[in-house]
């Protein structure tokens, strides 16, 4: 599965949207990537899922953690593929853990998936956690990587695809200059909201 592949199923099932949006960064974008509407359908999921998981094939991962809620659902297919287990940090009062009785054992060998990486903050979030549980975090890998090549993190990020999309401070905003609407579509934030 190549970029162009992954990019044209964004678009034919309208997830890549257009327009002034906040993202769970705090950063804002005139595109969104809402990787729900592609993964609500199994078998482009595991599609996805297999060809991320290629990439970790002979690196004896013992199990694969993401963020809730959009790394869970491409977490799972990647362990799948992957035949080891698939767990999922949460915001807790702001504050990312491992909850509902998942347990990390000392020295597991950890891959950590994301649906979409901008910044980074949501994987370094959870490789946080996984290294404080006493597990070794092998890679971070997403479906998309929009990072633009800025996302600080401990390994180079691996993706089926990456979109270019410049971002903005809202000090510097050229959408919000011509006050176009703003969207808050992503998980840190609720769901579709216009901010006034």
């Amino acid at each position: 599965m190549n970029e162009e592949t992954v990019l044209d199923i964004f678009t034919k099932r309208e997830a890549l949207l257009t327009g002034h949006f906040l993202l769970s960064s705090g950063l804002h974008s005139s595109k969104y990537l809402q990787c729900a509407l592609v993964l609500q359908f199994p078998d482009i999921a595991e599609a996805l899922g297999e060809a991320l998981a290629k990439h970790f094939q002979n690196q004896k991962i013992d199990l694969v953690v993401s963020p809730a809620l959009g790394g869970v659902i491409v977490g799972h297919v990647v362990a799948r593929a992957l035949s080891v287990r698939a767990l999922f940090t949460e915001r807790e009062h702001g504050q990312m853990q491992l909850r509902r009785g998942f347990e990390i054992k000392t020295g597991e060998r950890v891959l950590v998936v994301e649906d979409v990486i901008t910044t980074g903050k949501s994987t370094r979030e959870v490789i946080q956690v996984v290294e404080n549980l006493g597990g070794q975090v092998v890679g971070n890998a997403s479906i998309i990587d929009r990072s633009n090549g800025s996302a600080d993190l401990p390994f180079p990020p691996i993706s089926l695809a990456k979109l270019s999309v410049p971002t903005y401070s809202a000090d510097s905003c050229p959408l919000c200059e011509q006050a176009l609407p703003l969207v808050k579509p992503g998980s840190r934030q609720p769901q579709s909201n216009i901010v006034k």
